[in-house]
């Protein structure tokens, strides 16, 4: 049964509140997540809590239990020089990493000058209500290990 400092591997498929498909897991590759540490979104893993292996799970995810709702003012004008390093050009609708104060975030270019270039810094999936299709392949108990690290490890080693 899912519960705190059990390790989860799940397909899944993503998709808006429109039903368009947006991302989804490979069938060679399930997610694996640590349950209880915040690694996926928290309306994802409170659907999950009590479920097991083979359990499908179909669920709405409303954007506070997402990526949030949209934050007007993470949208930013930054000088050029800071994505001179990416050594490409830049256009709208890019996702592209910055350095901040807080490490690197990425961001979402909307408009590219000569001198600045405006930025989005909400999740490309802030203020939107998602729609999941879970399968649960298997819950085991998470190793010592991985509750010291805070997160699933792979077959082999780290997944992250």
């Amino acid at each position: 049964m899912i519960q705190k400092g059990k390790v989860v591997s799940f397909h899944y498929q993503l998709s808006g509140a429109d039903g368009v498909l947006i991302e989804q897991s490979t069938p060679d590759a399930p997610n694996l997540y640590l349950h209880g540490a915040g690694n996926i979104i928290r309306g994802v893993e409170q659907a999950l809590e009590g479920k097991a292996e083979g359990d499908h799970v179909e669920v709405e995810v409303a954007p506070e239990d997402g990526y949030g709702h949209r934050d007007e003012s993470q949208k930013q004008r930054i000088s050029a020089k800071y994505f001179k390093h990416l050594g490409k050009k830049l256009r709208p609708g890019m996702s592209v990493p910055v350095q901040t104060d807080d490490g690197q975030r990425w961001v979402t270019i909307l408009k590219v000058g000569l001198k600045t270039v405006d930025v989005d810094a909400n999740h490309p999936l802030a203020g939107q209500v998602l729609r999941f299709v879970i399968d649960i392949a298997s819950v085991r108990d998470a190793t010592e290990e991985e509750i010291a690290h805070g997160h699933a490890h792979g077959p082999g080693g780290h997944q992250h």
